[in-house]
């Protein structure tokens, strides 16, 4: 005789009970964050990092090697690669850097003296005359030092900070690389699987949202990567060869400069004019006035460049948000992850932006997607570096449509 056995039902909450579990469960992640916040960019940076090295491990899994050993290899170059860089020649950039800022600062002591010999002389360029002899600038030296020399300090304060705790940097470049690694592991290859996010009904949206997402990323931190190495490469070459000191601190700073849109060349700038007028070496014997317009006019030139040809070719106009806005979401972003908040400022903003479209149409009982999305196919095997070189190549040569 079959006994049969009874049918087990959980049953269905309500709208309180879930309104209970839903906000019980916010304020725990919210206890979280406040208690764990120093550990959140290192999580960040880590999850950015398996992010971009999983096209490169994908390539080296076509070699016929399995896919842990070529996320192995690839992460125990990187190791061996900041190791090198750390004893070879870790101290010495430190140095060369915190030289920069010594000398901004001594250039800023000196600044109120050069405004008062400026304002007292009548310059003469070809057939064009400067009359200066008419302006009190000391009103103009007093502001100019009452905003950049608080910063100066402090990003020389920063700079000891950073090199008095090596062994705390080291230890969290140890926990990025290894939580980097360990995520990419487990990924098996698959892009999606880096950060697993299943929602039942919800599986089309999340989906479409993590694609989105990919479209912001793959757009800023390569795009961003390439243009940053590109600045440090032609400011290391060219100030170099105008025999300005500290050209490779001087390049870093013009790379990092390329993050922030509007403040950030304006310092690049301001630090390049103190360390071209107050250095002993001018080339060709010039004037300290004349040589420091002619590094600034060479770093304007390339900064223009870099704004209006290769920026906007390589980043492809995909993040879709204003400089002024980023430049407000890099302060907002800098007191909430610090330095890291800063460099990624351009895309938080425009994930906020996508998650706040997509909340509002369905809060509206719109469709979160009135747009078809657009898909590109995928390039052959073997040939994705190569294709997006020549993409690169020609959206370059391609003359850019007057604007409106």
């Amino acid at each position: 005789m079959t006994v049969e056995q009874p049918e087990h039902t959980s049953p269905r909450w309500g709208a309180t009970t879930k309104l209970v579990v839903a906000l019980t469960f916010v304020a725990i992640i919210a206890a979280l964050l406040i208690k764990f916040q120093f550990i959140l960019s290192p999580l960040v940076l880590a999850l950015l990092l398996a992010y971009l090295i999983q096209p490169v491990a994908n390539l080296l899994q076509r070699t016929r090697l399995s896919w842990n050993l070529s996320v192995s290899i690839i992460y125990l170059l990187i190791f061996l690669l900041l190791l090198g860089l750390l004893t070879v020649s870790g101290v010495g950039l430190v140095q060369q850097v915190q030289s920069v800022v010594t000398i901004a600062q001594d250039g800023l002591t000196k600044l109120p003296a050069l405004i008062a010999e400026v304002s007292g002389k009548v310059y003469t360029f070809g057939p064009f005359q400067f009359d200066f002899s008419h302006l009190d600038l000391n009103d103009l030296s007093s502001q100019v030092l009452g905003m950049i020399q608080p910063l100066l300090s402090r990003t020389g304060s920063v700079l000891s900070t950073v090199a008095s705790s090596a062994a705390n940097f080291l230890g969290w470049t140890l926990f990025v690389l290894l939580v980097s690694y360990f995520t990419l592991l487990e990924s098996g290859g698959l892009r999606d699987r880096i950060l697993n996010l299943q929602i039942p009904v919800y599986a089309d949206d999340v989906a479409r949202l993590g694609r989105e997402l990919g479209r912001i990323w793959n757009a800023f931190l390569r795009g961003q990567i390439i243009i940053f190495f590109l600045t440090v490469i032609i400011y290391t070459f060219v100030l170099g060869g105008l025999g300005v000191s500290y050209a490779v601190g001087l390049a870093l700073l013009a790379g990092l400069a390329r993050f922030v849109p509007y403040v950030g060349p304006a310092m690049n700038w301001l630090v390049l004019a103190l360390v071209a007028y107050f250095q002993v070496y001018k080339i060709f014997g010039m004037e300290p006035l004349y040589y420091t317009l002619l590094v600034i006019g060479v770093a304007l030139v390339i900064d223009q460049i870099f704004d209006n040809l290769i920026s906007p070719r390589i980043m492809s106009d995909a993040l879709k948000v204003h400089p002024a806005a980023v430049l407000v979401a890099a302060i907002i972003a800098a007191n909430l992850f610090g330095i890291l908040g800063v460099v990624v400022a351009a895309p938080i903003l425009a994930t906020v932006t996508l998650f706040w479209k997509y909340i509002m149409r369905k809060m509206l009982d719109l469709d979160p997607w009135p747009d078809e999305e657009i898909r590109q196919p995928a390039p052959p095997p073997g040939s994705r570096l190569i294709i997006q070189a020549r993409r690169l190549w020609r959206s370059l040569r391609q003359p850019r449509p007057p604007k409106a």
